[in-house]
């Protein structure tokens, strides 16, 4: 059964879905805007795949199912932790007839409907999910570390499987690359990548090296040191303002910015 739903508003958007009887979709905690009274709410801890119909580890496994199903939850909130997504999930189902529930993210900027398949997963950055059919597992990536301790923002990725819609926002407005489009790579200010399909390959790599020109633009040019490398054939979705730059705008606003012209290494957005 696909998902009913509407991506409406400009500079904040919002997602409207509309359920089916028995269809259950599940935002991460704050995502929630409204709903009708026939739509029913449940926070958990566990996510899809690990309980939303209850039948993983349920009454049929006894003790050790029931251990099983909590050591599988445990895992899904350490990971969530680890990776600073929330711990609980919510869930919404309609009954006795359609329902509507509305969701939206947390800054100002766009928001895209991605359908899966079930042949490609999408990664995704943190905070990027908003909401998603019951029928999506939701899952953390780490990316490798050498790639992930240089890349910041690329170190820890959502992971979106099996079949239906899942719901991402992202700050500022997005625009879909494909890097086959050009030479099969494209390089990417480290805040900007949104998304991306399974079979993109995503890596961090130095600007420049250690020369005169290399200095400048990690010092004054405001990328810092890395950029984002993705590669490959398939669908990208980038964002036109990071949260770094955000941030660094609401402090100027304030008169707390001291960075200064120079940006780069010298941006005090700490605290």
């Amino acid at each position: 059964m696909t998902l009913q739903q509407e991506i409406v508003g400009n500079a904040m958007q919002m997602a409207v879905v509309n359920l089916q009887p028995g269809q259950t979709v599940y935002c991460e905690a704050g995502k929630f805007l409204f709903k009708t009274t026939n739509v029913t709410m449940e926070t958990r801890l566990s996510g899809p795949s690990n309980g939303d119909g209850r039948q993983q580890g349920g009454s049929g496994g006894g003790m050790g199912g029931m251990l099983r199903q909590a050591m599988g939850t445990a895992m899904q909130v350490g990971q969530r932790m680890l990776a600073g997504e929330s711990m609980a999930f919510q869930y919404f189902s309609a009954q006795g007839g359609e329902g509507t529930v509305g969701f939206a993210g947390v800054l100002p900027g766009e928001m895209r409907a991605l359908e899966l398949n079930g042949t490609r997963a999408w990664f995704a950055e943190k905070d990027a999910f908003v909401a998603a059919e019951s029928t999506v597992d939701f899952g953390i990536a780490f990316q490798g570390g050498r790639t992930g301790m240089s890349g910041g923002e690329g170190f820890i990725l959502e992971k979106f499987t099996g079949h239906g819609t899942v719901i991402i926002a992202g700050a500022g407005n997005f625009i879909d690359l494909n890097p086959a489009d050009f030479g099969g790579r494209i390089e990417v200010d480290t805040g900007c990548v949104v998304a991306f399909e399974e079979g993109i390959q995503y890596g961090v790599q130095r600007i420049g090296g250690l020369n005169r020109q290399g200095i400048m633009n990690a010092v004054f040019g405001g990328e810092g040191l890395s950029l984002a490398t993705l590669e490959g054939n398939g669908r990208v979705i980038l964002q036109s303002l990071t949260i770094e730059s955000l941030a660094n705008a609401l402090k100027k606003a304030q008169g707390g910015d001291k960075q200064g012209p120079t940006g780069g290494l010298f941006s005090t957005n700490a605290g």
